[in-house]
């Protein structure tokens, strides 16, 4: 009796313990499972992280030898020419891009450049020394408060056209090496001398002169 006593209540026992054992295994899957999932999704979130970074020498600089492409509109990142710019404006909004890598410097701010084809005969000695064509170039960045320089419109003291940044209304003469002819900017724009190539533009040399402002936006 107790031997048929004891073998009954081991297979009680064992049978109870079965469906628990099933449950833990059940439960190790989905942790399994789960946390696989994380992972795939982390390293899905790291690649778009990576994918999102500005590439190696997008916040350099215009390095000589850069070719211009378009910053804005339709055409961005289109090679700019000569043939595009038309003569008396308005300025073309431009990047800086390295032809060797394809890398457009647009990582800064500070690097978007002003064209503009101009008469030769209205442009000062200075001026017409780095220009090719009537092609000047200079950076988009107000002096005053680093605010972008946008329009392009008849001066408040002249009846010449000229850059204006519409934050503090100063204005530039690029004609004159965009001095300032009117507002608060304490200096002028600063200045990229150009190339010419087969119709192609690129930059000859380092800015000339401060980009940025002088004081926060």
């Amino acid at each position: 009796m107790s031997r048929a006593s004891f073998t009954t209540n081991t297979t009680s026992s064992e049978s109870s313990r079965e469906p628990d054992a099933e449950v833990d295994a059940e439960q190790t899957r989905r942790t399994v499972l789960l946390g696989a999932l994380a992972v795939t999704a982390c390293l899905g979130c790291s690649a778009h992280a990576r994918a999102g970074e500005d590439p190696p020498g997008s916040d350099e600089r215009p390095q000589k030898g850069d070719v211009l492409v378009y910053s804005q509109g339709d055409k961005e990142g289109k090679l700019i020419t000569a043939a595009d710019l038309n003569a008396g404006g308005p300025p073309v909004h431009a990047w800086p891009k390295d032809p060797n890598t394809s890398v457009v410097r647009s990582g800064s701010r500070l690097n978007e450049i002003l064209i503009i084809r101009l008469d030769p005969a209205e442009l000062d000695e200075k001026t017409r020394a780095r220009a090719v064509d009537g092609i000047i170039a200079y950076s988009a960045i107000c002096s005053h408060a680093g605010c972008p320089v946008t329009a392009w419109v008849k001066s408040d003291v002249g009846d010449k056209e000229v850059f204006k940044c519409m934050c503090h209304n100063s204005e530039f003469d690029p004609r004159a090496g965009a001095q300032v002819v009117f507002g608060p900017a304490p200096r002028r724009l600063a200045a990229l001398p150009l190339a010419l190539a087969d119709g192609s533009l690129s930059i000859a040399g380092n800015f000339m002169g401060k980009v940025g402002g002088t004081q926060p936006g």
